[in-house]
């Protein structure tokens, strides 16, 4: 690190946890953010204040009108422009140092594989099942750690899945594919703006814990975010050994 670097992230590196050697790693790292907004947009913002040395963000939309009450990455101004070129730019302002990617497309296929293949960390910040699942599949194939968070309402939910780590779970383990769950999504629904920021700036830590290897990730463990009465809670759960992506029967 240079100078201005060692004073930039002077209060990162006062952390016994994380310490030159941790800050190095996330100034080193390559991080994939999959959706520009409500979630993306805290988490795209942490990331880039904390150093993260690539990120790329992926999202198929523009800025609306909507958008702008819980999207802070955005605008009124890039109102109509790409949400991860509206990202890029705010990134831009926040940390110029950091090299930011923009995906302009729904990522799918062999696109998707090779940009989860050439991450350090995954965060899930999208609001569809479809793309959620090829997401997961895709990092265990990879073994590239996902971070999954979603926000509806005045619910909260937060999970780490490690292909890395011998018997972890993944998505499809605490989600199957297929089930009948219904699909809430917040242009329908609503959603209460700073539960995004709370849900996508703890995605935002949960990567940087795995990128640094300090501290206990959330693994095994979904979080549960209840905005009204502000209450957390934690569900344990475990890999389904029937699991079709990364059961004891798939293979490698």
């Amino acid at each position: 690190m240079n100078d201005d670097q060692l004073l930039r992230y002077s209060r990162h590196i006062l952390l016994n946890e994380l310490g030159i050697e941790g800050q190095t790693r996330i100034i080193d790292s390559r991080v994939l953010v999959i959706g520009a907004g409500g979630l993306g947009s805290p988490a795209a913002l942490y990331l880039a204040s904390a150093g993260v040395g690539h990120i790329t963000l992926a999202d198929g939309d523009t800025v609306d009108l909507t958008n702008l009450q819980r999207q802070i990455l955005h605008t009124h101004e890039r109102i109509g422009l790409s949400k991860a070129v509206s990202g890029k730019i705010a990134l831009a302002e926040v940390n110029p140092e950091v090299v930011v990617d923009t995906v302009v497309e729904r990522l799918e296929g062999e696109e998707l594989e090779r940009r989860i293949a050439a991450a350090d960390v995954v965060l899930d910040c999208c609001d569809n099942f479809a793309t959620r699942h090829a997401v997961n599949r895709a990092c265990v194939k990879h073994r590239t750690p996902l971070v999954s968070g979603s926000a509806v309402r005045f619910s909260g939910q937060l999970t780490v899945f490690d292909p890395r780590r011998e018997n972890a779970p993944c998505y499809h383990c605490l989600f199957p594919e297929g089930e009948d769950v219904e699909e809430m999504r917040c242009s329908v629904t609503g959603v209460f703006a700073p539960l995004t920021g709370i849900i996508g700036a703890t995605q935002a830590a949960e990567a940087l814990k795995l990128i640094a290897g300090t501290g206990q990730p959330c693994i095994g463990r979904l979080l549960l975010l209840d905005a009204l009465t502000m209450q957390w809670r934690s569900v344990a759960y475990s890999r389904d050994p029937a699991c079709t992506v990364c059961g004891e029967t798939v293979q490698p």
